[in-house]
């Protein structure tokens, strides 16, 4: 029983949220299976895409705050219980967070490593810190760590989404599905 009184995200919202997601289920895979690969050429590369996503979506996610201040958010769904709107909220925080801080870090853990971070082979980004082995060690460990919560918060958000497009049916889903909201 979808409600007429969703508001859909903006269009801008939805296409940067959708880029993003596409790129959060490359890059967490990605940075498991890279970590596992012994060394060499393989790896290399993997570690290559891997930062060229991770900074492509932080690149997304500052252009994501900026659509958010200019076209702001549609309100909650009237109909959702209180406990799921402070999930939703907790959840899409830690989220925006992550997608911020997960590509500084691991930006920075290279930097302190001594590997240079270029993007998809079209320029290098500039060192966050000076090499420094045990800081690359730190901070490649909160990149880790970071990157197993992040996966669980991803997939807490499709579960959700699943639960309410397929299960619930109550238009909390098409609030970000393009071809089903006009704006």
């Amino acid at each position: 029983m979808e409600s007429a009184l969703i508001t859909p995200y903006s269009r801008p919202a939805r296409w940067i949220h959708w880029i993003t997601a596409a790129l959060v289920l490359l890059v967490i895979p990605f940075g498991l299976i890279m970590m596992r690969l012994p060394s060499g050429p393989a790896q290399d590369q993997l570690f290559d895409l891997h930062r060229s996503i991770g900074f492509t979506i932080l690149c997304l996610a500052v252009l994501r705050v900026f659509v958010r201040i200019i076209n702001g958010a549609p309100p909650a769904a009237a109909a959702l219980p209180a406990w799921q709107r402070v999930v939703s909220q907790v959840v899409h925080y830690l989220l925006y967070v992550l997608i911020f801080v997960m590509p500084l870090l691991g930006w920075a853990t290279s930097s302190a490593f001594g590997a240079p971070v270029s993007v998809f082979g079209l320029f290098t980004l500039p060192d966050l810190v000076a090499k420094n082995e045990p800081l690359s060690d730190a901070l490649g460990a909160a990149h880790t760590y970071l990157g197993y919560a992040m996966t669980v918060l991803v997939l807490i958000h499709i579960g959700a989404a699943v639960f309410h497009g397929v299960i619930q049916r109550d238009g909390v889903l098409s609030r970000m599905i393009p071809a089903l909201s006009r704006r």
